[in-house]
Order: structure tokens, then C-alpha cells, then sequence
């Protein structure tokens, strides 16, 4: 499985999304990588105009929030 966490890098929001996504991978024991994606014209080709954003195996499944701990769980359960 390959997480993106999409966001410029400028903002807290964008940090703490990709801390609990990785708590989250961590706690459900999964195999999966979580990447950050701060480049703009990269986040814009998926169509995302507002970050944070959740992207897993090239879905987006979240824009603009950022997702609790539980949150990311239940996303990745629901996969």
C-alpha cells in the first residue's frame, strides 16, 4: 500500500496529518509507506486545490481535513 500525504509543507496541519497516518499504519500493522508530497504542481495533478489531502495507492480519499488517528484507521479498514 502507498500513502501520500499531499500538502506545501507550510502549514502544521500537513504535519500532524502525516504523523497520524503513520501512527495509524503503525498501530494496524500494515505494509505501507507514507510519503509527504510538498510539491505544488504534484499535488495539483490530483486534482486537489486544498491540502492536507490523503492519498492511498493514487486515490484521494480525504481534502482539507485533517484526519484523527481513528480516522486513518477507518479509511485504510474500509479499503
Amino acid at each position: 500500500m502507498e500513502i501520500k500525504v499531499l500538502g506545501t509543507g507550510c502549514c502544521n496541519k500537513c504535519a500532524i496529518l502525516t504523523k497520524n497516518t503513520e501512527e495509524a499504519v503503525k498501530a494496524m500493522g500494515i505494509n505501507a509507506s507514507v510519503e509527504k508530497v510538498t510539491d505544488i504542481e504534484k499535488i495539483i495533478s490530483y486534482g486537489v486545490m486544498r491540502t492536507p489531502a490523503l492519498v492511498v495507492d493514487e486515490k484521494v480519499l480525504s481534502v482539507g481535513k485533517v484526519l484523527t488517528v481513528e480516522e486513518v484507521m477507518s479509511i485504510l479498514k474500509a479499503l
